[in-house]
């Protein structure tokens, strides 16, 4: 295995069936399969069983997070993630590879991926385009589920990458590092509701929603393509930089884009949306909706 291969942020589907065929999935290889679904729409555990990667496990994001949290999916204690990925079969020497089984081809792979960095583990990479890609692109598929030997993760958060609502709320006088929301236009702007909350955005953020970042077939665009996408917006590679959604998930597809054109230090506001919404001022909280009924 190329070590120039271990430090991309990305694999291709080819790349990764040659490991798969060549027996390396193991203790220096891990592949997980970090899809979730909202419950009514699929069940992501029972999709993995039914097929996925040969030689994968499931990473669960409802059970590696902070429970007792009242916001989605915020990061667990630097413990409890170690202990989870330990039991996963992940040491601090393995490489990973993430991906998950969502129809625009990357959605919650590129959360585990930040996941991974945020604990200071840096050879993660996202599977490019997805289960959907690597099923169209006629990879062996398995319902075979493996049980891979326990390892031991040690893990230390870089605090650097992730953003608190203190932090944000400084920042919006402060201004001392630029803000990127990845929800669609309509949630950002206010005009539609953000899944059973009231939209719009912090003071000062600036929307790329994460779509922008993909291809029509569901892999990432070009570093030519992505870095345009950021000039056009105004935002500035050179500067600090973080990013936010609704929970933190999409949030880490602009960490990941930005991270493809070597900016690898954007933080992500863990609590995103669904903890400003319920945390922040009302004039914090920018909305056309409610400028139109002013």
């Amino acid at each position: 295995m190329a070590r120039q291969s271990l430090s991309r942020a990305l694999v291709t589907a080819s790349w990764l069936a040659e490991a798969v065929r060549a027996g390396r999935v193991g203790a220096g290889l891990r592949v997980l399969d970090a899809s979730w679904y909202p419950p009514k729409e699929r069940n992501a555990r029972q999709e993995f069983k039914e097929r996925h990667i040969p030689g994968a496990s499931f990473f669960d994001i409802e059970e590696c997070r902070d429970k007792s949290s009242p916001y989605d999916f915020m990061l667990p204690s630097e413990s409890h993630f170690a202990d989870y990925v330990g039991g996963l079969g992940v040491s601090n020497d393995t490489h990973v590879v993430v991906y998950d089984g969502d129809e625009v081809g990357t959605f919650y792979a590129p959360r585990a991926w930040w996941m991974f960095r945020a604990f200071g583990h840096k050879e993660v990479s996202v599977l490019n385009g997805g289960f959907k890609n690597w099923v169209k692109e006629g990879h062996p598929v398995t319902a075979e589920v493996t049980q891979p030997a326990p390892a031991v993760f040690k893990a230390r958060l870089n605090r650097a990458l992730v953003k608190t609502f203190e932090e944000m709320v400084q920042n919006v006088s402060s201004l001392n590092f630029q803000v990127v929301d990845s929800r669609p236009e309509g949630r950002f702007r206010g005009t539609e509701l953000d899944q059973g909350l009231e939209s719009g955005h912090i003071p000062g953020a600036v929307n790329i929603p994460f779509h922008s970042f993909l291809s029509e077939t569901g892999h990432e665009k070009s570093i030519e393509e992505i870095q345009e996408i950021f000039r056009e917006k105004k935002v500035d590679l050179s500067k600090p930089l973080t990013a936010t959604c609704r929970k933190g998930v999409t949030a880490c597809q602009i960490a990941l884009a930005a991270f493809l054109c070597g900016k690898r230090d954007v933080a992500v506001y863990d609590g995103s949306w669904s903890e400003w919404f319920h945390r922040a001022p009302p004039h914090y909280k920018v909305s056309e909706l409610k400028r139109s009924k002013a």
